[in-house]
């Protein structure tokens, strides 16, 4: 048995738009010691393959890190399974709020370093000493104070869609990056009740021990991120104080809280919050474009672009060699990325 997809990306996405089951998309992660990530690995996915389940898994020394969507035939059966293994025995799981069945379209189960790329010397701190965890109230009831400081510990295109009103976003490309911002942002605030949140938890896990390393005194977290704060405000009934679309990283990109759209197409300034991904697969870049410019464009950020999107695959393969994907990030944040702050500040979302 091959312990990897070998299905080519077109066939297995048709196979997922044809499928009928219900789905149910997942995530969680637990920091724990894996002996040996390599032999998990495999373990979990002859065993999740087995169950149809499909996903992208993070797993190495330090935990794992899973986005999943599991066949709702297979949910008990996944979840016992999960729960016999002592390391990952009563995970919580964070259950997507808008939800086609349509997350993902393969399983991949990879060994890497980390679950969550940050930067970070482990050993120079105790990564267990975590900030307190709150749940959607609790979060809710601290925003409230005028003197809680709110920080957003996700990338900038996922705060551009949605975020916490007053939450401090930092202009950053990855986590590994954002860290060093928070740690400049923060740094007159030692002594203030900070409060942080994320996707699912796992950022704000490993930056609240390094905030709490650094001498702040009252380090708070977001317990689940705002997959499962979404759950409990709807449960409890409550108004969200999270405004627009959650940025996830599946096919779906984004589950939408409430309907304000605090974002704009990157290409004609309209409001819009929809993540596209450049037609000409040399360049491929993560973008917000709207319905018009879509149709304007073909699917592409820039006017090169679209140009060689028109081309023969023989003669896309020949422009990109020796290219760099950088080349493209450069345009984005030149041409193409607005100034997140003007334009929050212009809607009244300071």
């Amino acid at each position: 048995m091959f312990l990897h997809n070998r299905v080519n990306k077109k066939e297995l996405k048709e196979r997922i738009q044809e499928e009928s089951l219900k789905r149910i998309t997942v995530s969680f992660y637990r920091y724990v010691i894996i002996d040996n990530p390599t032999e998990l690995r495999d373990q979990l996915f002859t065993q999740w393959n087995g169950l149809n389940i499909l996903g992208r898994i993070y797993v190495a020394r330090e935990g794992i890190n899973a986005q999943m969507s599991v066949p709702e035939e297979n949910w008990e059966i996944f979840k016992y399974n999960l729960n016999t293994d002592k390391r990952f025995e009563g995970v919580p799981f964070k259950i997507a709020v808008e939800d086609d069945g349509k997350s993902f379209y393969k399983l991949a189960v990879k060994v890497r370093t980390k679950i969550v790329a940050d930067g970070l010397d482990d050993d120079a701190f105790d990564v267990t000493n975590v900030g307190n965890h709150l749940d959607a109230i609790q979060f809710n009831k601290a925003m409230e104070d005028p003197e809680t400081v709110i920080v957003d510990m996700r990338n900038h295109y996922e705060t551009e869609v949605g975020r916490f009103v007053g939450a401090i976003c930092p202009d950053a490309d990855t986590f590994r990056e954002e860290l060093p911002m928070v740690m400049e942002e923060l740094k007159d605030k030692k002594d203030k009740k900070i409060i942080m949140y994320c996707t699912g938890g796992v950022r704000c896990e490993k930056a609240s021990a390094y905030l709490k390393h650094h001498g702040f005194t009252d380090v708070n977290q977001l317990h689940g991120g705002i997959i499962d704060y979404v759950r409990q405000i709807k449960t409890a009934g409550v108004e969200s104080k999270f405004i627009g679309k959650n940025f996830v990283f599946d096919e779906r990109v984004g589950e939408r809280i409430t309907d304000d759209v605090i974002a704009q197409c990157h290409q004609c300034g309209e409001p819009c919050d929809t993540h596209v991904n450049c037609a000409n697969d040399d360049c491929h870049l993560l973008f917000i474009q709207c319905e018009k410019c879509v149709e304007k464009m073909k699917g592409c950020c820039t006017p090169e672009c679209v140009h060689i999107a028109s081309l023969s695959v023989e003669e896309q393969k020949a422009l990109r060699r020796g290219r760099k994907k950088e080349d493209s990030l450069s345009v984005y944040k030149s041409r193409l990325r607005p100034n997140l702050k003007q334009v929050w500040e212009e809607r009244g979302l300071k």
